[in-house]
C-alpha cells in the first residue's frame, strides 16, 4: 500500500518529529523514504539571500537523509524552490508518493489549533493519505502503533479510510477500535424521538460491523463501539480514554470548493488530537 514516503521537512521541531513516524512506517511496509524541503519562492528579496537560503535547505534534507540511511532505509533528498504547498502537491504527483507524513504547529494555548498553513493546504488538497504528527512536549512517540482508532459514520469516505486503517493495523499487528458515534442531537430536537434513536443507533452500529469484519486475522483484536454525543468530542475522549496511538479518518469532497473540505469532525480531530492522525481521500469521489 505504502512504497513510497514522502516527509516535506523545514528542520523544525515538529517536522523532525515526523520523521521518526516515516521511518517507522517504511520500516513495516519495506518502503523508500523521500526526503523533501521547499524554499519559498515568495520571500527571497534577492540572490544572495535566494542562495543563502538554498545552502541552509541542503544542510536540512542532508541530515535528515543521513539520519534514514542509518536507520538502513531506502531515502531519496530534494530541494525545490516554489510555493511550498504546492511544490509538495506537485512532488507527490511526479514521484509517485503514496503517503504524505507532515508534522503540525502548536501544542498550547491558541497555537494548539494551529496547523500550519502549509500542512493544511496539503492535507486539503492531497489525494494520496496525508498523516499529521503533533510536536509534544515531552518529545512521546505513539509508534509502533499498537492500538488504531477507525471512526466511522457509514460513508464512502469512511469505508476508504477503513481500508487504510486496517491495512496499517494487520501490518504492526495493532489492535482496532472501531467506532461510530449517533449525534441525534445535530438534527433538532423534533427528530429526538425512540424511533429515530433506534434506527440511527442500528444504522451505526451495521457501519461497525461492516469494517470490523474485513479485519483479518494479522490484527490482535477489534473493538467496537457505537456511542452516542457530539462526534468530535467522542471520540477525542475515546483516544485519551483508550491509548489510542493512531486515528484513520476520511475526508470528504471531490471537486470545487468541496475538494477543499475535510469535514467538520476530522478537521477537529486534525487540530486537537494527541496522537497522529492518518486522512484518506475517496479515491472512487475523485475519479468522478
Amino acid at each position: 500500500m505504502f512504497d513510497e514516503i514522502l516527509v516535506p521537512t523545514d528542520g523544525s521541531e515538529c517536522a523532525t518529529a515526523a520523521v521518526g513516524y516515516a521511518e517507522d512506517l517504511a520500516r513495516h511496509y519495506d518502503a523508500a523514504v523521500h526526503v523533501l524541503h521547499v524554499v519559498d519562492s515568495r520571500t527571497a528579496e534577492n540572490v544572495p539571500q535566494q542562495e543563502e537560503r538554498g545552502l541552509r535547505a541542503e544542510a536540512i534534507v542532508e541530515e535528515v537523509t543521513e539520519e534514514v540511511e542509518a536507520a538502513d532505509l531506502e531515502v531519496e533528498g530534494a530541494v525545490r524552490t516554489g510555493v511550498p504547498h504546492r511544490t509538495i502537491l506537485e512532488y507527490v504527483e511526479k514521484n509517485d508518493i503514496d503517503l504524505v507524513v507532515m508534522g503540525t504547529h502548536g501544542r498550547t494555548g491558541v497555537e494548539r489549533y494551529l496547523l500550519g498553513s502549509v500542512t493544511e493546504k496539503v492535507l486539503r488538497r492531497s489525494d494520496v493519505p496525508v498523516l499529521t504528527v503533533r510536536d509534544t512536549d515531552d518529545g512521546s512517540v505513539h509508534y509502533p502503533f499498537e492500538s488504531v482508532l477507525i471512526p466511522t459514520d457509514g460513508s464512502d469516505a469512511a469505508d476508504a479510510a477503513a481500508d487504510v486503517g486496517l491495512d496499517v493495523a494487520a501490518r504492526y499487528g495493532s489492535e482496532v477500535h472501531v467506532v461510530s458515534v449517533v449525534d441525534a442531537f445535530s438534527m433538532g430536537l423534533d427528530v429526538r424521538s425512540q424511533l429515530m434513536t433506534d434506527a440511527l443507533e442500528d444504522a451505526a452500529a451495521e457501519a461497525v460491523e461492516s469494517i470490523a469484519g474485513r479485519a483479518d486475522d494479522s490484527v490482535a483484536r477489534v473493538e467496537k463501539t457505537v456511542g452516542y454525543g457530539r462526534p468530535y468530542r467522542k471520540l477525542r475522549r475515546y483516544v485519551e480514554e483508550n491509548d489510542i496511538d493512531l486515528v484513520v479518518m476520511g475526508t470528504h469532497g471531490r471537486t470545487g470548493l468541496e475538494r477543499y473540505l475535510i469535514g467538520s469532525v476530522t478537521e477537529k480531530i486534525v487540530r486537537t488530537s494527541p496522537v497522529p492522525v492518518l486522512t484518506v481521500r475517496d479515491p472512487d469521489l475523485d475519479a468522478d
